[in-house]
């Protein structure tokens, strides 16, 4: 005898693991991070295109650099523009993630659980002067 799901029971169960899947913790604070980060993205690319580039640019030999072309086409100027941008948005974004952490309050240090060996040799020790001291009060 076969057993066949109804269409119904199927797609019922299909919705059922998708809400599962799609509220959970994780992926709700995933979807939170990118829309977060896509809005800083913004603030990033408006300081380099407003603020750097401008004062970057007239350091750049050759006047309008990005309007530069090989051939019929070949936008190589657009694509240093890119390059330009890219490494001059890693480098303020990389100094936005050092002020972050470097105000971060430090954590207080803890020392590290002692290993199995460790705590084997600390017993061993008070084993011994244990029995150093009950021997001295014979």
């Amino acid at each position: 005898m076969i057993v066949r799901r109804t269409p119904r029971a199927a797609t019922a169960k299909f919705w059922q693991e998708f809400r599962a899947f799609a509220f959970k913790g994780n992926v709700v604070d995933l979807a939170v991070a990118v829309i977060i980060g896509g809005a800083f993205g913004k603030i990033i690319s408006s300081f380099v295109e407003d603020l750097v580039m401008p004062l970057v640019n007239p350091l750049i030999p050759g006047g309008d650099w990005r309007a530069l072309t090989i051939g019929s086409g070949v936008k190589i100027g657009n694509f240093l523009g890119a390059v330009v941008d890219f490494l001059v948005v890693a480098w303020v974004l990389f100094l936005a993630v050092r002020l972050i952490l470097v105000r971060k309050s430090p954590e207080p240090d803890t020392p590290p659980e002692p290993t199995t060996e460790e705590r084997l040799v600390m017993a061993i020790e008070r084993l011994n002067d244990h029995l150093d001291r009950s021997e001295t009060m014979r």
